[in-house]
């Protein structure tokens, strides 16, 4: 749940140089991310991703907007908060990963919007993985379905 971006991403580097509908972008043989999740909800799995961004939206926000509309497709559930939206709201310090509800990893980002060296964290904590599930539900009440919406 975070708006900064990575310089060091390939795919966005062709991005800001106009390289737009890359093949790559709908291809799950070259984008496994797209397979994954089309694999996981034939077998009933929900995946749901909210996303709470600064208005007006940097290139890298709009560069992932683009490449959601595939993930979409494939079946993931992708939702947008304002982040003037979120202000009373009670969320985690980092983006995060909830997982069955029973667990939960932490990304962690240097100050440039790069992968800190411990950039992930694990834990199962029932009062961080409750903390985690409140926060996401409460984001996903307020916020924009993928299709609806639309960028500043």
């Amino acid at each position: 749940m975070r708006d900064g971006y990575m310089r060091s991403d390939p795919r966005f580097a062709a991005w800001r140089k106009g390289v737009r509908d890359a093949p790559a972008d709908r291809d799950p043989v070259r984008r496994p991310w797209l397979r994954l999740i089309a694999d996981l909800v034939s077998r009933g799995v929900e995946v749901r991703r909210a996303r709470i961004v600064s208005e007006p939206v940097s290139d890298y926000i709009r560069f992932e907007h683009h490449l959601t509309g595939p993930t979409v497709t494939a079946g993931e559930q992708v939702r947008w908060l304002p982040r003037r939206l979120a202000s009373g709201l009670a969320l985690p310090g980092n983006d995060f990963w909830l997982f069955d509800d029973s667990s939960v990893v932490f990304h962690h980002f240097a100050g440039d919007g790069e992968l800190a060296p411990d950039d992930e964290e694990f834990t199962d904590d029932s009062a961080i993985v409750k903390l985690c599930k409140n926060a996401f539900d409460a984001v996903w009440l307020r916020a924009v379905p993928h299709g609806d919406y639309r960028l500043s």
